[in-house]
């Protein structure tokens, strides 16, 4: 039929048209929800998805800023002479040096012997050896101020900082007595 003209009316859909047109529209409304669901749970993943990005950045940030801030390490501080023979640790001890009329200077110790010289005195980061036995290894560089260094008999070696010591010029020295040494 190609034509039909305006006086003809339109036919009645028939049961099964009828059922047919009833669950084209319940499946649509099926796929509606099957799409909201679907943006939801990405909407949910994409959230997630972020906010485990911004965790694992802030445990980067976090294990960067452990990882700066303690200690490098620990070394022993062993202390000798001007020939690297290794003395006993008041030699380094800056306290223990003015007491007995020496002086420091630029990370030396200098001690006065008889016949009116000094021996000089200072730390061998690292380094081992029994006094009186040439220093084995290690450096006379000291190392980062992260590194806790301390001496064979347990005392702490302080070094640097402003105020520590009341001394202009050089440093040295070692122990708790608050004095700038061996740097």
């Amino acid at each position: 039929m190609r034509f039909q003209d305006s006086n003809t009316q339109a036919k009645q859909p028939s049961v099964a048209e009828q059922r047919a047109r009833q669950q084209a529209l319940a499946q649509e409304e099926r796929d509606e929800e099957l799409a909201r669901q679907a943006d939801a749970k990405a909407a949910t993943r994409r959230k997630i998805l972020i906010g485990s990005g911004v965790t694992v950045g802030l445990v980067g940030l976090v294990a960067t800023f452990y990882a700066v801030a303690k200690p490098a390490g620990e070394v022993t501080a062993v202390c000798t002479d001007s020939n690297g023979i290794v003395q006993g640790d008041d030699n380094c001890d800056e306290t223990y040096v003015t007491s007995h009329g020496g002086y420091s200077q630029g990370g030396f110790l200098f001690l006065p012997i008889g016949g009116g010289g000094y021996n000089s005195y200072r730390y061998n980061y690292g380094g081992s050896g029994n006094i009186g036995q040439r220093v084995s290894g290690g450096s006379f560089d000291a190392p980062s101020s992260r590194t806790n260094v301390n001496t064979k008999s347990g005392k702490s070696v302080q070094r640097g900082g402003f105020g520590i010591s009341g001394k202009s010029g050089g440093t040295g020295g070692s122990g708790t007595d608050g004095k700038s040494g061996g740097s």
